[in-house]
């Protein structure tokens, strides 16, 4: 196997050279999936060739509390070998690269680095993170691929693969077992492949088999585009304030977000500590968020009303019965709305609210 590079940047500079014409192909392939993905990437890397002269990264959606075996079932999914991937190593053509659990994958210059930094969409490792740091540094010699999964995580990075003038490959809606990333991924990116998992083998190769005329990449006129991801640096408080701040929190701190604009419609919502979210994946995230006060709340009405009546009891036996009474008067009350509090989180998981209907029970 040979190692990757040189990067574009170095790539431009030898064909100034006199006499030197640089010839140059696809080869870094980045692939995005979440739900149904186990099967897909099994599926996909049986039909890559052992002689594949490219370098594969995958980011699959992971518990950051759980060992990952992925490698491994990828690595006797087909011929290709498949790792977990190591900080620094540099990335060789020929070989699987697997995100590890709690790390976000990234490309930085002909190396991975991973990273501990912010979630991004709820997840780290995420998807978009490795799509955006692998066009930063490859250009137009990136493939990107977005396979089966919920919400939209991989649609941003894979708009940058494509501004970069790399390709960008989507499985089918109709034939992914969750069709929302590569429906996202279609509406707001326009991918040059939109094939079935049983196709997607052959436009791999062919894209990587593709001979790539100078200059490799195009360079993007945003300078945060050009700097290493957000998951990589603390965002400084001049940064931070470009956008529009809202009246909206971070779900994983708390802290303010602020809305921008990254192209072809593409909105992302990020907070000072660098968490980033899509929109629907902020509504997601928020969801969770509600459920979770709303449990708190049911627990702490349900506690409250438990002692109440300890409280009746004991005030009975010390012949208080007045006041016995207005303690199961004021129990009974919380336990109602208790059970309203349960069936609103019970409507809300079942998705009943429509617009204009009351929450009650």
């Amino acid at each position: 196997m040979t190692e990757l590079g040189p990067l574009p940047e170095a790539a431009a500079k030898l064909e100034d050279q006199p006499g030197t014409k640089l010839v140059q192909q696809r080869d870094l392939i980045v692939i995005g999936t979440s739900a149904g993905g186990v099967q897909a990437l099994q599926q996909l890397v049986a039909d890559l060739p052992s002689e594949l002269p490219a370098s594969v990264l995958v980011v699959l959606h992971l518990s950051s509390s759980s060992a990952s075996v992925l490698h491994e079932i990828l690595a006797r999914a087909g011929e290709l070998p498949a790792t977990q991937a190591v900080d620094g190593e540099v990335l060789e053509r020929g070989h699987i690269y697997v995100a590890p659990p709690d790390r976000h994958l990234l490309v930085r210059g002909p190396n991975i680095h991973l990273s501990a930094g912010p979630r991004e969409n709820g997840h780290r490792p995420a998807i978009d993170p490795l799509f955006r740091s692998a066009a930063r540094a490859f250009g137009s010699r990136v493939i990107g691929v977005v396979l089966t999964g919920t919400l939209d995580d991989g649609t941003d990075g894979l708009r940058l693969i494509k501004k970069c003038g790399g390709a960008a490959v989507v499985q089918d809606p109709a034939d992914a077992a969750y069709s929302d990333m590569p429906q996202n991924a279609i509406d707001f990116v326009e991918p040059d492949h939109v094939v079935p998992l049983a196709e997607m083998g052959k436009v791999l190769c062919d894209r990587v088999d593709e001979t790539l005329e100078p200059p490799l990449a195009e360079t993007t006129s945003n300078p945060r585009e050009q700097t290493v991801d957000l998951v990589e640096t603390e965002l400084g408080r001049e940064e931070f304030d470009e956008g529009n701040a809202l009246l909206l929190t971070c779900p994983d701190c708390g802290g303010v977000l602020i809305e921008r604009e990254e192209g072809g419609g593409v909105v992302r919502f990020a907070c000072q500590v660098g968490h980033a979210y899509s929109p629907e994946s902020l509504v997601e995230l928020q969801g969770d968020a509600l459920e979770s006060a709303l449990w708190r709340a049911l627990r702490t009405l349900e506690e409250r009303a438990d002692l109440l009546r300890r409280m009746a009891r004991r005030a009975v036996r010390r012949g208080m019965g007045e006041t016995s009474a207005r303690l199961e008067r004021q129990a009974g009350a919380l336990t109602r709305h208790a059970a309203a509090i349960r069936n609103t989180i019970l409507r809300l998981r079942d998705g009943e609210f429509r617009e204009g209907t009351p929450p009650g029970p």
